[in-house]
């Protein structure tokens, strides 16, 4: 299997190398037989040494891989301008750092002796997005491209490192305050790495000096699709706006086909976010759809730190729009539709609490977690029967332990990831005031996830909500949420690394609503890629995916390539909407195979090329789709508090 997979992986370069024209005629020894040696020598082993010569026949051997990869790295050390091309377009230089996973790194304890001295100094030093290296201080830029890139990009203001650290020159240094700050360096959109440490040469038995060193992204990017003529999509981002942090997204489609009331021949979404001191964070968002208008305002502050005492945000959302509430696209059943207008005004306030240490010299890692949350929903326009004005009031007591270690390979190619593990228990109940019949809501959740190079990952969860109604105690909208997300350890092969990964997610409906089928098994929900050929919607879901990613040398222009393969299955009650659990109905799957590249200095890291099969239920006849999407299908849950809320169910 490694044979097969190099030499697709050759066949890959010595395509590129013969279509930009640096092919190098290799020349073929000719074929020498020796001639018989004296009488000596017996008939017999005569006509054996003949065999082995036309055995050895350099015309029949196999590809030389080694020879194909030494001449392509002499050709990009050429003077010539098709050599610093060449240099420009491969990446020869041996990953050190990336040939094989960290051993994984508790970042809890790192700092632990430097615990309440005083900072007396933070020293930051940011870097370009392209050529330079955290973990290496002699790499540089060493081409044009690399270059020109830097040239085009501003790199993140020190201020803005600034607002991310959770120590202050002058103040003493909390235990964690180190780990945490380089954790949430790395995970901010506009940082691609970071390492934050103490300058054991200059610190003393009551103050430090700190060094704090990130690595950008390349953050402005865009994109266009070609759908048709007269119709695509572009895009435009910035997610480190003149360096502040500052994130701008847009989004236009035009030449749409949309029919029907209200329908327009273009879409527009768009998207800014402005960051704060103290990691509060205030965002805007509009979207302009067919029979859609919708416009959001936020103003957040989450558990961002295990540290954090205080969270909350405020919120205000309005929606107008026309919506379906009859008929099924038919020409028998036509839709029918109706104005729909209302506003959603969200606000919620949550206090953590430290529990009390019984580990001598360590803080108690775990933390108890009260909330408070009001929702209200007010229609001034009405399509649907259950459109009613209503205000919800909830009220959440959690216990949560986090921990996070860093290693890579998980979900990117070689650049350090932080992985949340502890535990994570939350109850939740509350009380609703609407036009009709009040109603109380339950709710809990339950999580566990563990970390170790050996074992590899393992995270499930369980959640429960529901609601009661006063008058008749019936319960209402109920919905049970059962998931595992588990991957192997890295294995290796050469330059060649793999995990294996498997994902369950069952979300089950308990006394929905006549009509009430929100659930579908379209991409992230169910089966990547997949398109069904009639509208598929339920009450209830079970999904299970299987995926195996083979990280791979290769480097092209700064992209990494990853292959992969996956296998999907789910079950939907589409068809018999009345049943709770959905197994009893014939699974939809899925199949493919994909090529995953990822560039770790843009903004847009990551997009996927992929080739599926679908026996049942797809668009197109024969059931294949080739298809691309830029979002991860996998991604780590924190054990962080969120603000209160009824169990998704979506």
């Amino acid at each position: 299997m490694s044979g097969n997979r190099n030499m697709k992986y050759w066949v890959l370069v010595v395509g590129i190398w013969w279509l930009t024209g640096l092919g190098l005629p290799v020349p073929v020894a000719a074929q020498v037989i020796p001639a018989p040696s004296p009488d000596t020598l017996s008939s017999t082993v005569r006509r054996d040494s003949l065999r082995l010569v036309v055995r050895r026949d350099s015309l029949r051997r196999r590809f030389d891989e080694e020879r194909m990869l030494n001449s392509l790295k002499a050709y990009t050390k050429r003077k010539t301008i098709a050599g610093k091309v060449a240099s420009a377009l491969f990446n020869f230089t041996e990953r050190r750092e990336d040939r094989a996973g960290l051993d994984a790194v508790l970042l809890d304890r790192q700092f632990d002796k430097h615990s309440y001295k005083v900072v007396r100094s933070i020293n930051i030093r940011t870097l370009d997005a392209f050529g330079f290296s955290i973990t290496d201080s002699t790499r540089i830029p060493r081409n044009i491209l690399e270059k020109s890139g830097n040239a085009l990009h501003i790199k993140t203001t020190r201020s803005r490192i600034r607002q991310v650290l959770l120590f202050r020159v002058g103040e003493e240094l909390e235990p964690q305050d180190l780990s945490e700050s380089e954790r949430l360096l790395r995970q901010t959109s506009e940082i691609l790495d970071a390492r934050v440490f103490v300058n054991e040469r200059t610190s003393s038995t009551d103050s430090v000096d700190i060094q704090v060193i990130t690595k950008d992204v390349f953050s402005i990017s865009g994109s266009f699709q070609l759908r048709d003529v007269g119709a695509g999509v572009i895009g435009l981002r910035d997610v480190n706006f003149l360096g502040q942090g500052h994130q701008i997204r847009n989004r236009f489609e035009y030449g749409r086909s949309d029919t029907g009331p209200g329908a327009q021949t273009w879409r527009y979404s768009g998207n800014y976010q402005v960051p704060f001191r103290n990691f509060i964070y205030a965002q805007a968002s509009y979207l302009k759809e067919t029979r859609n208008e919708e416009t959001v305002v936020r103003l957040t502050r989450d558990f961002y730190s295990v540290n954090t005492r205080y969270a909350g945000s405020v919120s205000f959302r309005q929606v107008n729009g026309i919506v379906a509430t009859q008929g099924d696209g038919t020409a028998e059943s036509p839709y029918l539709f109706a104005p729909q207008r209302y506003n959603v005004q969200d606000a919620w306030l949550g206090r953590s609490f430290q529990l009390t240490s019984y580990d001598l010299g360590h803080e108690n890692p775990g933390r108890l977690i009260v909330s408070a949350r009001s929702i209200g929903t007010n229609f001034s326009r009405r399509a649907y029967p259950n459109d009613y004005n209503a205000n919800l009031l909830l009220g959440t007591i959690g216990y949560s332990v986090r921990r996070y270690y860093k290693d890579k390979y998980l979900f990117g190619f070689g650049r350090t990831e932080d992985i949340p593990t502890g535990t994570i228990a939350s109850l939740t109940t509350g009380y609703e005031l609407n036009e009709r019949s009040n109603r109380r809501y339950y709710g809990m959740r339950l999580a566990y996830g563990s970390y170790s190079p050996q074992r590899g990952y393992l995270y499930f969860s369980g959640d429960f909500g529901s609601y009661q109604r006063v008058r008749d105690q019936d319960w209402q909208q109920g919905s049970l949420g059962l998931e595992m997300l588990y991957f192997t350890r890295l294995y290796h092969t050469g330059n060649y690394q793999w995990r294996h990964f498997l994902w369950t997610r069952n979300v089950i409906g308990l006394n929905r609503q006549t009509g009430e089928r929100p659930l579908s098994i379209q991409g992230e929900h169910g089966l990547r890629g997949f398109q069904p050929g009639e509208l598929l919607l339920g009450s209830s879901r079970m999904v299970l995916n299987y995926e195996t990613t083979m990280f791979t040398p290769v480097s092209f222009l700064g992209f990494r390539m990853a292959a992969v393969a996956f296998a999907d299955i789910a079950w939907l009650n589409a068809k018999n909407p009345n049943q709770t659990i959905p197994l009893f109905d014939s699974p939809y799957t899925g199949f493919g195979v994909g090529l995953r590249f990822r560039n770790e200095y843009a903004a847009l890291r990551t997009f996927q090329i992929s080739f599926g099969f679908y026996p049942r239920g797809m668009s197109a006849p024969n059931g294949i789709r080739i298809f691309e999407n830029s979002r991860p299908y996998y991604d780590f849950s924190d054990f962080s508090f969120n603000q209160p809320g009824v169990v998704r169910y979506q």
